[in-house]
């Protein structure tokens, strides 16, 4: 047993080393490289969408985390605005409104947002990403594929240019030399066939994700607004209460006192 995994560790050494030189061979022009448009393009758009996806799942994730974020420092804000009024004056019970209202959004983030978001949107992405490393993995094994073909094609090729002394080296040459390009045609077929597939995932995958999101959005946003329009009354009536003057024009005087400030001190 020992020998036997000695000996296909050996093999797979030698083979990583030839593929290495057949490589570096190519890239310094010593070698010919077969090229295949047809696959660079699917492998570039493959790389162009997987990025896409992956950058999107972040970004998707990063957007619930900062809603959450936001709904937490809302209710905080909330705990200390009710401390500055008492209970029974003008905005005390708009400051217990308040309150409720943020704890209502954390409330509604945490067990609706937060749910259609992963459901509708981060699990189908995580689901599409789970697939992307069997492709790469098929993509690498290509690449390996092609690098022993190209090298047996190097020598075939050598051998028919000058002939050695062995009436047997030529024809084993080529014989090796077309098994290889049979393995290599195999896995590039199939990734030419397969990530056009997977790319057109992104119609059932992420136009049903993109409105899933929206719509959460707007059903969270707009219970975020009616609950805190709600609110607004109890400062129109503190307003009417003070001559009419309202929260909008105490706000305005407020701030043009500020800008009427100088920090320079007269001498």
């Amino acid at each position: 047993m020992e020998t036997g995994n000695t000996f296909i560790s050996r093999k797979g050494f030698t083979k990583a080393v030839n593929r290495a030189a057949t490589g570096v061979m190519q890239s310094i022009g010593t070698m010919e490289k077969t090229v295949d448009k047809e696959f660079d393009e699917e492998e570039k758009r493959f790389k162009s969408f997987e990025s896409k996806v992956e950058k999107l799942h972040r970004e998707a994730k990063g957007y619930l985390d900062a809603v959450r974020a936001m709904t937490v420092a809302q209710q905080r804000m909330a705990e200390t605005v009710d401390h500055f009024y008492d209970e029974g004056g003008p905005l005390g019970y708009a400051g217990l409104q308040y309150k409720q209202a943020v704890e209502k959004l954390d409330e509604e983030c945490r067990n609706e947002l937060d749910t259609n978001c992963r459901i509708t949107v981060l699990d189908p992405l995580g689901k599409l990403i789970q697939t992307f490393p069997d492709f790469n993995e098929a993509i690498k094994k290509r690449q390996k594929k092609l690098l022993d073909y190209d090298q047996l094609l190097s020598k075939s090729r050598k051998l028919a240019d000058k002939p050695s002394n062995d009436p047997q080296a030529y024809p084993l040459a080529q014989a090796a030399t077309n098994q290889a390009k049979e393995i290599y045609d195999s896995v590039n077929s199939q990734l030419i066939a397969e990530i056009p597939k997977l790319i057109d995932l992104r119609v059932p995958y992420l136009d049903p994700s993109f409105e899933a999101l929206v719509k959460s959005q707007l059903a969270f946003n707009d219970g975020a607004y009616h609950k805190l329009k709600d609110i607004e009354k109890a400062f129109e009536k503190v307003g009417a209460t003070n001559g009419g003057e309202g929260l909008d024009g105490k706000v305005e005087g407020v701030l043009q006192q500020m800008r009427e400030l100088s920090i320079c001190g007269s001498s």
